[in-house]
């Protein structure tokens, strides 16, 4: 019997009995489908934490001050106020491989436009940091060195700030103020979107820092040109721990410390960050898409059964078609394309409604996914090799039978 007449009689057989065909590959099918819908989730999550992150500036280190010790008992990150100007510029001057270096400052504010009113995030900023965070413009222009020295009141904002404060208006040249200080709005940045974190990212003021800490902060940590963060944006990957090393060990000679005290600043590493993020979310879909797989071995236990109570029903065609001069291979053969044809067919459907319903997930629960086509292929191949795997046994057992006891059974 070659392979091809084989496939014909393990479709017939399998017509015969066409309900209990269908509801044997439903295993497979709801196996195939969640290991499909579980992949599909987990690289969306992959991809969206990968957009965002990049969104936030790739090959960024960010130092922060550190914490003031008060009486034995620590104030707080970020309560020593230890960063200055002259820092970022010694970092920029200094530091191989340094890109660009922005100081900043932040403080949430008033915002008022006519008789509209917004609270939102204001961010005193040096010109460089557009581009360490790779902002872009809608329209307009960013602030320069020329703004920052003269202290200017212009302003850069962000999408949400347009859509609460000018819905439908070019808000370029409007006026906005800021805890009451009128300040001109020159540029509108491009929208980033939510954070890992669920925070808008474009919900922003961006102002001149010299100007911020003038008219708006006004707070006496920031006094001088004492800065609350400093941004570094890393010329080439490669040289990130480098970097990192360098600029701990000129901020720790400027700031006069010695091998005894404690770094009086901290540095993040948003290039660590993101692949730990990336790590975790892999470690995630791999999970569940392993406990979606549990499913995918049900539907092939559901198979073998099923298969094993064909054998007992067919034991007389067996026996017949080895009296008429079919092989054991033969038998085994016809069995096991059987069991095949099920898990195939129902990889197929499963991995129809596995890609449906990660559409449908995406639209109406907002998730965002994502289906790669090896997942697809992936999820195939599995319930092939299901079928191959659980069909096995029954098979050989058909092909085990001895004729002339099947040929006497009823």
């Amino acid at each position: 019997m070659s392979p091809l007449d084989a496939l014909q009689s393990a479709l017939q057989s399998l017509r015969a009995n066409l309900m209990r065909s269908i509801l044997t590959m439903l295993g497979i099918i709801i196996g195939v489908a969640a290991v499909v819908v579980m992949i599909a989730i987990g690289s969306g999550a992959q991809s969206n934490i990968e957009g965002i992150m990049q969104g936030m500036g790739t090959n960024i280190i960010t130092i922060s001050p550190g914490s003031r010790r008060m009486g034995g008992a620590s104030a707080g990150a970020g309560s020593q106020q230890s960063l200055t100007l002259a820092d970022a510029r010694a970092i920029e001057e200094e530091i191989n491989n340094v890109e660009v270096v922005a100081s900043t400052a932040q403080e949430f504010a008033q915002l008022i436009a006519g008789n509209v009113n917004w609270r939102a995030r204001v961010t005193g900023a040096t010109p460089g940091v557009f581009q360490a965070r790779s902002w872009r413009l809608v329209s307009g222009r960013f602030f320069t060195e020329t703004d920052m020295r003269g202290g200017t009141k212009t302003a850069v904002i962000g999408q949400t700030i347009a859509d609460n404060l000018f819905p439908g208006q070019d808000p370029i040249d409007a006026v906005l103020r800021i805890n009451r200080v009128p300040f001109r709005i020159i540029g509108l940045l491009a929208e980033k979107g939510q954070t890992a974190f669920g925070t808008d990212r474009d919900d922003i003021v961006f102002i001149p820092l010299s100007t911020a800490k003038q008219r708006v902060i006004g707070s006496d940590r920031l006094s001088g040109d004492r800065v609350a963060s400093i941004t570094v944006k890393i010329a080439q990957l490669e040289s990130m721990s480098q970097v990192e090393r360098d600029v701990k060990s000129l901020l720790r000679t400027r700031h006069r410390l010695t091998d005894r005290d404690a770094d009086d600043f901290s540095i993040r590493n948003l290039t660590q960050m993101m692949e730990s993020s990336v790590q975790t979310t892999r470690a995630m879909s791999l999970l569940l898409a392993s406990i979606a797989s549990v499913s995918l071995i049900v539907g092939g236990i559901g198979i073998m059964n099923i298969m094993l109570v064909s054998v007992s029903e067919r034991t007389r065609e067996i026996g017949l078609r080895m009296a008429l001069g079919a092989r054991r291979k033969d038998i085994q053969l016809q069995f096991l394309i059987e069991a095949l044809t099920l898990s195939l067919a129902g990889g197929v459907i499963g991995v129809a409604l596995g890609a449906l319903g990660s559409v449908a997930i995406a639209n109406f629960a907002g998730w965002p996914t994502l289906l790669p086509i090896q997942a697809a292929f992936l999820a195939f191949g599995s319930a092939a090799a299901i079928g191959v795997f659980f069909g096995y046994y029954p098979a050989n057992r058909a092909a085990q039978l001895d004729p002339i006891e099947a040929l006497r059974s009823e």
